[in-house]
């Protein structure tokens, strides 16, 4: 009696597995659309491909290096609402970049409220050395005074969110539309 109860278990596993794998590759070819829609408007005609995709796998700067790989990397992030980090260091990616003192003085106080300060928003996680220093520092603010923050968050995403999105289902799954499309010519 137990194997009889058992078999149609087993059916509806194989099943579920079989719908699961047919949802997930229609998961990853409305990924891949949504993607190239996104950039689409851009300059130049740089479609994603597997070899690109495959290169995200060789370091989280080669990733972040690449506009599919980031934005990739990012609804990633954002499926798993954690997405504060690659905000914050994005954040202090384009905040370096500003050469106002009164711009920099705005952004700075911004950043702090919405990523540093204890129970902000979008808070990061990083010891309470680091964020009262930054705390002093955005009071006469440099284009540095997130640095050790962002080394921080960037060791973070390097150790454990990095490695969970190469093993994510939403990353696989579009290297192995990639490699059907590649086969199909």
């Amino acid at each position: 009696m137990p194997s009889l109860i058992a078999e149609p278990l087993n059916t509806q596993h194989f099943i579920m597995d079989r719908d699961d794998r047919t949802r997930n590759k229609n998961i990853g070819k409305n990924f891949m659309c949504r993607l190239q829609c996104m950039f689409s408007h851009s300059s130049g005609s740089e479609r994603l491909s597997l070899e690109d995709t495959q290169q995200w796998s060789q370091s989280l700067e080669r990733l972040l290096e690449s506009k599919y790989g980031l934005a990739t990397f990012r609804s990633f992030l954002k499926s798993e609402y954690s997405d504060e980090n690659i905000e914050f260091w994005l954040t202090c990616e384009d905040y370096k970049k500003i050469k106002s003192s009164f711009r920099m003085s705005s952004r700075a106080k911004k950043i702090y409220e919405q990523f540093i300060k204890a129970e902000s928003p979008k808070e990061i996680n990083i010891d309470y050395h680091t964020r009262e220093q930054i705390k002093r520092n955005v009071k006469t603010p440099t284009m540095h005074c997130f640095d050790d923050a962002q080394k921080i968050v960037y060791g973070l995403m390097e150790r454990d969110s990095y490695p969970r999105f190469l093993r994510s289902d939403i990353y696989r799954t579009l290297l192995e539309n990639l490699a059907a499309d590649a086969t199909k010519g």
